[in-house]
């Protein structure tokens, strides 16, 4: 009897982390954690698990949008799905009626990249893999077939992308077992939120330092005066030889950008962080020249591979972001890494949200073995929030991520934590228990009056093993 997918579930799940401020920047200075968390049922009864990630009001939205999507997929048999995840992501991304609402853009491309990187999920737990390692073991024939380059052949064609996968092939093996080895660099933001106190970015720069991560990066763009005292002070507490990256989450236009950065300059920044609009393409590019050598990074907000292809077009960006649920899901992604790798920019991923540690690893950790072959100035961003409401957290040794083994891309959430934290009737928000961080402690409360973060729940950085 042929095995079909019986489900596409959605499921609203939110953490209350405004409680704390951890999350917070200058754009969104209470936000609260959420996913509009995606189970596809099969009726052997395995399950692929993904998400989108959102920052509270609206999840509901990502959610209804994922719902609209299920109907392309449910009843299909799981071994033509499995087998065809190229031709499934453009039915999904190119439904004559939903596409109305993008193209390729918003909160349905969102909600179609949900449930792609739920059907990897699943293809990956059948096929007994972590996914970064079923991804690296594709042949490049397999590897571009699943790729749309509509819209990108000027900048990258299909034989172009052969000829990267092809060249990086003899080495999959030996840069295999130095992952497993060594693990993938790290940054963390953990001690950069912007409604933080001085005393607790202070001890969270230290903290960091003493475990081994050799960037840290701060939220900037709410007030100039305070960026300049915040930078000094991380700059005092990590040294001179530790990198810092500062983050405007869009806050500035391109002049106020160019002015805002130049008294930040005498600290050393390694890299600014959407300093405009995620979309201004040539304002990246100004900004970019005005001030180098500080590098320009961009992508979480990316819509799509499009956007991706004009920034590196327009040589607007020295560091690219991608983001493991903000495009079309796995498929987007690894056109989007092909990009990179054909124009020479590093990758470093976004993963500031709920699960987005977890799940973009994977991507990281592909691009090493099979695209890029290096990690050279490349680093994957590490918050210290919510792993352990995860069935496979990550895990941070050194400064670097640990690379995952158990089958899967990462995204599956505990039962107990999304029935917990399911919106609005889950138990954490009918009893007005909002403790949506492992860090509610009396002893950070203490000393922070009343701001946690799971960095302080006890071992070092809270998410590490």
């Amino acid at each position: 009897m042929t095995e079909l997918i019986t489900a596409v579930e959605a499921h609203d799940i939110r953490f209350p982390t405004s409680r704390y401020l951890d999350g917070s920047d200058a754009m969104n200075p209470e936000p609260d954690y959420s996913a509009a968390y995606v189970i596809v049922r099969t009726g052997g009864g395995q399950e692929g698990h993904a998400l989108a990630f959102t920052v509270g009001r609206g999840n509901e939205i990502a959610v209804a949008a994922v719902e609209s999507l299920a109907p392309l997929v449910t009843g299909r048999p799981v071994a033509e799905v499995l087998g065809d995840l190229g031709g499934v992501s453009r039915r999904l991304t190119g439904d004559s009626q939903l596409r109305w609402l993008g193209p390729e853009k918003g909160v349905i491309h969102m909600a179609a990249g949900a449930v792609l990187n739920a059907l990897w999920d699943l293809r990956a737990r059948r096929a007994g893999k972590p996914l970064w390692r079923l991804l690296s073991e594709l042949s490049p024939e397999e590897i571009v077939d699943v790729v749309d380059f509509r819209y990108l052949e000027e900048a990258l064609t299909r034989e172009e992308a052969l000829t990267i996968l092809r060249d990086a092939e003899p080495g999959r093996d030996g840069r295999r077992a130095r992952l497993l080895a060594e693990g993938y660099p790290a940054y963390t933001t953990t001690p950069g939120w912007l409604g933080y106190t001085d005393d607790k970015l202070v001890r969270l720069a230290k903290e960091a330092v003493a475990d081994g991560f050799r960037l840290i990066k701060l939220k900037v763009g709410a007030d100039p005066a305070e960026d300049v005292r915040r930078v000094r002070l991380a700059r005092e507490a990590v040294g001179p030889d530790v990198r810092i990256a500062v983050d405007a989450n869009q806050a500035w236009n391109v002049g106020q950008a160019i002015e805002c950065l130049a008294p930040l300059a005498e600290f050393d920044l390694y890299w600014i962080e959407e300093p405009t609009s995620p979309d201004d393409v040539l304002g990246h590019a100004a900004i970019r020249e005005r001030v180098a050598p500080v590098k320009v990074a961009t992508g979480e907000h990316a819509h799509n591979r499009v956007m991706f292809k004009q920034f590196l077009q327009a040589g607007a960006i020295d560091v690219l972001q991608l983001d493991a649920a903000r495009v079309a899901g796995v498929n987007e992604n690894i056109a989007i890494l092909l990009l990179a790798a054909k124009f020479g920019v590093p990758v470093c991923p976004h993963a500031g949200g709920v699960g987005l540690c977890e799940m973009v690893q994977h991507l990281a950790m592909f691009d090493y073995v099979a695209v890029s072959g290096t990690t050279e100035d490349r680093v994957i961003e590490y918050i210290d929030h919510l792993h352990e409401h995860f069935t496979d957290p990550v895990v941070i040794r050194d400064g670097r991520y640990v690379a995952p083994l158990e089958p899967g891309g990462g995204g599956e959430m505990l039962p107990a934590s999304r029935a917990e934290y399911a919106y609005p009737r889950g138990p954490r928000w009918i009893s007005g228990t909002n403790t949506g961080t492992s860090a509610d402690t009396a002893a950070d409360t203490t000393a922070d009056a009343g701001a946690g973060t799971t960095a302080d729940a006890g071992a070092g950085m809270g998410g590490t093993k």
